[in-house]
């Protein structure tokens, strides 16, 4: 079963949590999402919340970069908030690069690193 992911907005910043592992056509639903989201108002960031995925796979690690990339193309950041150690180690061990994304500890930490860079684009 595929079903699209909620995406919340913040002010200017959507959010994306994820709950369950992903099909591949609930992350094509997301990365068209989002694009439709960043597009229809303006966007400064995305935070994507994923500490409840316990694994990853390298799929999940594309995903991750694939949807930061989209999201710069169309001026907006990406942080990833909630990785879990483990899921951490994982990505690592496979190679994978998550090149264009920004991480946080927790949605608190990662809601003020996208405040801070508007803040700074600003000046």
């Amino acid at each position: 079963m595929s079903d699209r992911l909620p995406v919340l907005r913040i002010g200017d910043i959507l959010l994306v949590s994820v709950q369950s592992d992903l099909e591949d056509q609930t992350v094509l639903y997301l990365q068209e999402d989002l694009a439709e989201h960043i597009v229809a108002k303006p966007t400064h960031g995305v935070v994507i919340d994923i500490s409840a995925l316990e694994i990853v796979d390298s799929f999940v690690g594309r995903m991750l970069a694939t949807v930061a990339s989209i999201s710069r193309v169309l001026d907006a950041r990406t942080v990833v908030v909630g990785m879990r150690p483990a899921v951490a180690i994982t990505l690592v061990e496979l190679g994978l690069s998550l090149g264009g994304v920004s991480t946080a500890l927790d949605l608190e930490k990662g809601m003020a690193k996208l405040r801070r860079s508007a803040s700074s684009a600003m000046r």
